[in-house]
């Protein structure tokens, strides 16, 4: 009697793998998203010092340049800023908060929109009008605006709020934005299979819809879903870099990505490149390697490319 191959077994006899496998550009890509996610999960044991503890700062140390040039320190190796933070350790613990704030936001909104489009695919009618005419007023507003808006409106209701609820505002700022995509791609996958010949004997043998969409309808639209996650990542992450560039995102206290790039903008032309400049290029790796992730799985999850 042959054993039942492990799950493992079968994801390296699968096609993903093997086109992965195939891919320089997405070996290449996945290597950058996992550093940049290990660094920023292990920040506290990673990073050479804790740029937020206050009783390590030494404003003497501010503004040292990289440890390659000129009046560089070796403890420092990509400088520091204008509170004597080190900027790598700056960069692991900023990029945590962004990966935080974007992988929560994808989440909810992914929820959302595959719920709401799930339903309005499978029964159609008034429910789909309605959830479809929501989806068009919210992609008639620019996103970052959309954002904004939610963003003061829960530090106006909220004015001395804890972080932890600035926080949830922020991602319910940016999935507010997103779950409409979803909704959108699950709606028109869903109107094709509730179609198909098993949708149709599970009605015929007494299968409750809510358990047809739930079993049956939700596995076979995952595909496509699978693919926008991975690029809204990318989007969610720079979405909330722009919210903190522009002040209303995360607080002061924890500072992300964004936040690090605008306090670097303060003094770009003063000479000290190095504090916006590094964290720009953390940002900039972390959404290229999560897009080129994409599409790699856009392609590899397409029959017609097979």
């Amino acid at each position: 009697m042959s054993a039942t191959p492990s799950g493992l077994a079968r994801w390296r006899d699968s096609d993903v793998w093997h086109s992965f496998k195939r891919s320089p550009t997405a070996i290449v890509a996945a290597v950058i998203a996992a550093t940049c996610l290990f660094c920023s999960l292990f920040a506290p044991w990673v990073a050479p010092h804790n740029p937020f503890d206050l009783a390590t700062l030494n404003l003497m140390d501010s503004r040292l340049p990289p440890a390659w040039m000129d009046g560089g320190n070796p403890r420092y190796l990509l400088g520091t800023d204008d509170q004597g933070r080190d900027i790598l350790s700056a960069l692991f613990y900023g990029a945590r908060i962004s990966l935080l704030v974007g992988l929560a936001s994808v989440l909810l909104s992914l929820v959302v929109g595959v719920a709401l489009g799930l339903l309005a695919g499978f029964v159609g009618g008034a429910v789909d009008a309605f959830i479809m005419r929501v989806c068009d007023v919210m992609l008639s507003f620019p996103s970052i605006l959309v954002a904004l808006l939610i963003d003061g409106v829960g530090r106006a209701i909220f004015p001395n709020a804890h972080d932890t609820l600035a926080f949830g505002v922020l991602i319910f700022a940016i999935a507010l934005t997103g779950w409409v995509q979803y909704a959108r791609t699950v709606r028109g996958s869903t109107l094709v299979e509730r179609q198909k010949e098993y949708v149709q004997a599970a009605r015929v043998i007494g299968v409750a819809p809510l358990a047809i969409m739930a079993r049956h309808v939700l596995p076979n639209v995952m595909g496509p879903v699978l693919v926008l996650a991975t690029i809204q990542v990318a989007a969610a992450i720079l979405t909330e870099a722009t919210l903190s560039f522009l002040g209303v995102g995360v607080p002061p206290t924890s500072p992300s990505l964004g936040t690090l790039i605008r306090i670097g903008n303060d003094t770009l032309f003063s000479g000290d490149w190095w504090i916006t400049i590094f964290p720009g290029l953390m940002l900039v790796l972390i959404a290229l390697s999560v897009n080129l992730l994409g599409d790699w799985l856009r392609d590899a999850l397409n029959p017609k490319l097979q």
